[in-house]
């Protein structure tokens, strides 16, 4: 996804910075990372009070396979399928992520 994308998906947040990181991108608000990009998928970050809304909502946690061979989970959630095509509920999305990564960096 272009940075332009990127930029108009976030916008209800204001500026954001789009930054290179492991072959994805973070995406930051306020010098806060609340989202990722990578292979073209759009991840929200969530903590233990957003995770639950994210579930719900059918959104899937990202994971991937460990030296161990088990998945380990990170606390990004998919774009809830509503989301995709409505900016408003798009923006009620990216608030609560945003939040979700506020109160994780104050920890």
């Amino acid at each position: 996804m272009d940075n332009a994308a990127i930029e108009e998906m976030f916008e209800c947040l204001g500026p954001i910075t789009i930054r290179r990181m492991f072959g994805g991108k973070g995406i930051y608000h306020a010098g806060v990372i609340f989202a990722i990009e990578i292979y073209g998928d759009i991840l929200l970050k969530a903590d233990a009070r957003a995770a639950a809304d994210f579930e719900a909502a059918g959104a899937r946690q990202w994971t991937y396979e460990g030296k161990s061979g088990k998945p380990v989970a990170m606390p990004y959630w998919s774009v809830p399928d509503e989301a995709l095509d409505d900016p408003d509920i798009m923006a009620k999305w990216v608030r609560l992520s945003y939040e979700a990564a506020v109160r994780s960096t104050a920890k």
